[in-house]
């Protein structure tokens, strides 16, 4: 059950709450569509779940406007990290998976108005969700691969402040990217990223991928290396069909 609270965010960013089951991310989507204002953030905290999306329009084509869905996870990393005991470690994976202790613990989507890499979106939308509590009693060690934020020793942190400092972290990093460039981004996410380094497989958009996750380029399209090939991933891939055709 939702209660009615006001977040605080910073100027240019809007609150919009939602109740029910009613999902942010697709909120955020069709007020993109009819063509909000940017900044605006829609969020639904229930008992079980944190759910939010931000509605961005980056001045960059799409390819190199795909960093916004970077910074959001390392506000969030950012946001957790001064939060949650000490102890808690989290890690981005790079579809949006976000890791705590090593353990699945929601993620971040991404949708944009068109998926042309060379070309400006209209508006972009990242969206989280993190599980605050288990699905169920029944579910507790059965899933050791998946967790929440409650089962990893964050009880005492408010869903509510997580979500406002989500919101503070990544304008922090977005304004970074915008002022120093790509730079500064990719030297925090080479300490947050999950398995780089490590042979991986993975299906994205229709395709099965497999080979060593060696890191990633300008723009974080993920360098897959297979023997003596390695290929370049876009991270617009990732992009769900949010408003485009």
């Amino acid at each position: 059950m939702n209660e009615e609270f006001n977040p605080t965010f910073p100027p240019l960013f809007t609150g919009q709450q939602v109740t029910g089951q009613a999902d942010p991310f697709a909120k955020a989507c069709s007020q993109a569509l009819l063509g909000c204002d940017a900044g605006l953030v829609i969020h639904n905290i229930n008992a079980d779940a944190l759910r939010a999306a931000i509605v961005f329009t980056p001045e960059v084509a799409l390819e190199q406007a795909m960093a916004v869905m970077i910074t959001c996870g390392v506000g969030f990393q950012n946001a957790l990290g001064a939060l949650a005991p000490p102890e808690v470690a989290v890690h981005l994976g790079w579809q949006g998976e976000i890791l705590v202790n090593g353990a699945g613990c929601g993620r971040l989507r991404v949708a944009a108005s068109h998926a042309d890499p060379r070309t400006e979106p209209n508006w972009l939308v990242v969206g989280l969700e993190i599980p605050l509590i288990p699905p169920s009693e029944n579910s507790l060690g059965y899933t050791p691969d998946k967790t929440c934020l409650y089962e990893e020793g964050c009880v005492d942190v408010n869903p509510q402040t997580l979500l406002e400092a989500w919101v503070r972290h990544s304008l922090v990093w977005i304004n970074r990217w915008a002022d120093d460039g790509v730079k500064p981004l990719h030297a925090e996410w080479r300490g947050l990223a999950q398995d780089q380094g490590e042979d991986i497989s993975f299906d994205l958009a229709g395709e099965r991928y497999k080979g060593t996750y060696v890191g990633v380029d300008e723009d974080f399209g993920m360098l897959l290396r297979s023997g003596d090939d390695t290929r370049v991933i876009p991270l617009s891939r990732c992009l769900e069909k949010g408003g485009h055709p």
